[in-house]
Parts: structure tokens; sequence; C-alpha cells
């Protein structure tokens, strides 16, 4: 059977009684849901934009357009449309169906909430795949502990972030690109204007991200037309600093949409619009995602930082022990160790190795890897947010390895070699450990996954309320402070620890331009 991803919102209805969610009115009509157990209500599917097809691809969104009657928000949209992945590399989840209208979004709200937190959620992929609705990253947990979630689709791959000299002269700005980041911020706009409506408090908005999710939230602090439209930012796995993702100049940006419209046989602006969509997400044209437009980012976000223009709200960020963008390579003994490490950074390889010394050289490999992208991203996040803003930012290390069933193996990866990996704090941060054993079971969870779970998703509950994360058995968290940057390593045993390496994170802003580049991407 194709699609198992899609049996979620059936297994849900399945739970679910008779009568749906009282009808609701917001942008375009009357809208109704389904109820779940446990006192929670969901509106899946809620169109927060007009579909982007035809002469609206590659146009910002567009308002909905009003319907008559009651729109049944009973189940999930497709995903927006982007390349299917293998079933290899679909261990819990499947395919789900796609489309190019997609910019919908889905809400699980207490019964009865009034002025509730409102957490929404921003998927990864990478700006290339990702889906509003995977079964690990259901609003359902977080909802029955009081907050109100929401989940935001937006266009991936060329279809939400193609730039184009044609583009740019239609805009009416002078550039072009970043669909899918004007897709969160018109689906961040539909939340402050109807969230109430669901029991929302539209002045207490925590944007959460994982990975370029997590990168989204942080360009979103950076431009301009977000503004006001949350109150605290959570980011895993990724960022907008480090020179990892740029913004591309405008004119790099439009040199790669020509590129690939030659590479698409298309002849105009017009052609590429009539083409089918599946054919325009499989291109295989390098492209820049995120582009400094002038519209939606007007600088970097060191810049925008260092100019005072960012939103100025708390921030909780972090990365997990063993991901990294840009893996060394298999290493062995020191010697193989030296030699990727010359190879990747050049000049500066003496140092990062003196630094990152020890008697494990896979460990170090792993580390430097780690560090030389996600974490310094991280880094250079906390840095900013404490020198040239007010509010306070927080941090945390994941270091969980999860238990994986006896005899569990998967093709792309090894249980026992994975560690604590990119995305493995998902689930805790969201209460959705069970997603992982829906269909078969991978985990065989044990009494520390549940304290660490509450430990986890508890700080994420307290900083969506008052901007101050706080642990069960822990209390709360340090706020970063470069003079002892300390962080809270979240794993077997949670403690407030030194942040590992953090000055030796400074040895990687002297590597070669083509390491800082965007070549280095997510995978989630």
């Amino acid at each position: 059977m194709k699609g198992w991803r899609r049996l979620w919102p059936v297994l849900a209805m399945a739970l679910a009684s008779a009568a749906g969610a009282q009808p609701v009115p917001v942008d375009g009509g009357q809208i109704d849901g389904i109820q779940l157990t446990g006192g929670i209500d969901a509106w899946l599917g809620v169109p927060f934009a007009a579909p982007p097809l035809r002469d609206l691809r590659w146009q910002p969104p567009q308002p909905v357009k009003p319907w008559a009657g009651t729109y049944h928000a009973d189940r999930y949209a497709p995903e927006c449309l982007q390349p299917l992945r293998g079933s290899t590399q679909n261990h819990y989840f499947g395919n789900e169906a796609t489309s190019e209208d997609c910019l919908y979004l889905n809400i699980w709200a207490p019964k009865g909430a009034k002025k509730a937190p409102v957490i929404v959620w921003i998927y990864g992929g990478g700006f290339n795949i990702g889906s509003a609705s995977m079964a690990n990253y259901s609003g359902e947990p977080l909802a029955r502990a009081g907050v109100v979630r929401v989940n935001l689709a937006y266009r991936v791959g060329p279809l939400g972030f193609l730039a184009h000299p044609d583009l740019s002269k239609e805009s009416g700005y002078g550039g072009s690109g970043n669909y899918g980041l004007m897709d969160q911020i018109a689906g961040l706009q539909w939340v402050k204007r109807n969230i109430a409506k669901f029991g929302g408090d539209p002045e207490n908005v925590t944007i959460v991200g994982q990975s370029a999710g997590a990168m989204s939230v942080a360009l979103l602090q950076i431009s301009p037309l977000a503004k006001g439209l949350f109150q605290r930012v959570v980011g895993m796995s990724g960022s907008a600093f480090g020179g990892m993702i740029g913004p591309a100049p405008l004119a790099k940006a439009e040199t790669q949409g020509l590129a690939l419209q030659k590479e698409l046989g298309a002849k105009s602006l017009a052609e590429l619009r009539a083409l089918p969509g599946d054919r325009v997400s499989a291109a295989s044209t390098p492209r820049d995602a995120i582009v400094l437009d002038s519209h939606v980012l007007t600088g970097t976000a060191e810049d925008i930082f260092a100019g005072g223009r960012q939103s100025d709200v708390p921030v909780l960020i972090g990365y997990t022990r063993d991901e990294s963008f840009r893996p060394l390579g298999p290493v062995t003994s020191p010697e193989t160790l030296a030699t990727a490490v010359q190879a990747r950074f050049g000049g500066a390889s003496d140092a990062i190795l003196t630094a990152y010394a020890g008697n494990d050289p896979a460990r170090a490999a792993a580390d430097i890897a780690r560090d030389s992208t996600v974490g310094r991203q991280m880094a250079d996040w906390a840095i900013h947010q404490q020198r040239d803003g007010r509010q306070p930012a927080y941090a945390y290390l994941f270091t969980r390895r999860q238990p994986y069933a006896p005899g569990i193996s998967f093709s792309d990866h090894d249980p026992a070699t994975v560690g604590a990996y990119h995305t493995g704090d998902v689930p805790y941060w969201l209460r959705t450990r069970d997603a992982l054993n829906l269909f078969r079971q991978t985990r065989v969870w044990e009494a520390g996954d549940v304290s660490l779970e509450a430990q986890m998703s508890g700080a994420l509950l307290s900083f969506a309320r008052d901007g101050k994360p706080v642990s069960s058995g822990l209390g709360q968290w340090p706020a970063f402070n470069p003079a002892s940057p300390r962080l809270m390593e979240l794993g077997v045993t949670s403690r407030i620890t030194a942040w590992p390496h953090f000055a030796d994170m400074a040895l990687f802003a002297s590597a070669p331009a083509a390491e800082r580049s965007q070549s280095a991407r997510p995978r989630d």
C-alpha cells in the first residue's frame, strides 16, 4: 500500500468522536474539524493562502479564496510538491501525496482554551523536502499540555526558492526567490488574525523549527516582513549564521534560475509556469535556496543583528552531538584524521587538530565535522543574540543515543554507530516518540527516555509560556554568557555544563571559502 503516512489522519479520526469540532469563522469562511480523545480538537488542512498554481507559481502567497458553506478541515492536505524519497529513506512513515496546491496548516487545540500559548512548527528538509503532516511532528501531544499547536506548510525546492531575472522584473521590488519564506510569513499572518478563535493568544506565539526549519526561524528573525508575528523563537540544528546558507546575491541566484530554465528547455517565464510541476521540482541545476532579495531578506544575519534590525525576542537553540552537514569521511587513525582535516581546512588544520586532540580520532572527526557546520551556526547565533539584542539566548546539546529494537536495521545508517543523530531530538521536544514505532517497533523506549521527554518538552512549554525554559528536576536553564558559555546537556543524565569546544569553533572562520559556502546543506 502506498502512502503509509496518509494513514495517520485515518487513525486519528478512528479515535475521534462522531461529531466534528465546532465550526469556526476564519479567512475565507467557516471551517469545522474533528474531536480527538482527551479533549483535543483538530483542524487539519486549513487553507491559509490561495493555491500557488499557474500564474501564481513563483508569486508571493495570495489571500485565500472565500468558499460557501462549511469547509471540512478533517484531513491533511498533500505536502508541497517535491521529489519522493526512496523506501529505504522512509523508515517510519512512507511517502505522502504531493501537490502544488499545498498552502495549508494544521491546528490542535485543547477544548475550551482561552489565550493559550501558541507553538508554530516549521519543518526541515534542506528547503527541498518536508511535510507539515508527518506523525513525528503531530501537535496533539503538546496540545494536551495546554498549548495551541500549529504546523505550517511552505513551498520547497525550485518551486519555492527560484530566483530569475523576469521574476525580479515583475515583482515590484526588483527581486525574486524566497517564496517558501513568504509562505511561512503568510502562515504566521494567518495565525495572527485567526488563532484567537481556536483559543490561542496571538500575542504569545513561539515559532519552532528544526534543520532547514531552524534556518527558517533564524531568517524570520531577521526579516522585516515577519516583525511582530512571534514573541519567541526555537531553533534546532540549523541557523542563518556561520556563513553556510547565504543569502546568495540576487545576481548569482538569477543566473542559476536561467540555468534551470535552460535545463528544462523553456523559452520564457510563461513556458516555465506552464511546465508540469514535477518536472520543475526534479530539476538538477545547482541552486542557492536563500536569496538576498531586498524584500524578505535585506542583509545577512550578522549584518541585521549588528544593526539592531532583528526581531529582538528570546531564543532557545541547540544541536545534537553526532550530527554534521558535511562528515569528514571514514577516520580510523590519527593519520587519516590529519589528512582529512588538512584537505578540508587547509592552513587552519594544525590549530584545529590541536584543539580537538584526544585518544579517539573517530570521535575527534565527528566533533570537528559537527562544530564546523551546525555547531558553529548555533554558537554564532547565541553570540549575536547576546551581543546585539536585549533578550536572552538559551542553549542545549542533545546527547541521547536512542534505544533501537533488537535486530532493527536501516540501509542508510547503522543503529550501532549513528549516535545522537540529526533530528533525533525532535520526538522528545514534541512528545511524539510513539510515532517512531507507528508501523513497526524500531525503538524499545526506556524509563530514561520518558524522563528526558518530560525535561525537554517541559522546557519548550515553559519557554512558550514566558520565555524561560525550565525542566523538571533541573530547574531553569542558564542564559548564554560569552564569558562563561554554558548549555544544557540533554541525555541519559541531563546537566548544565560548559559548552563543548565553544572557543575552538572560531577556528573554522578561517577555513577556505568553499567550506563556508552554501554547498553544505542540511540532510534530514
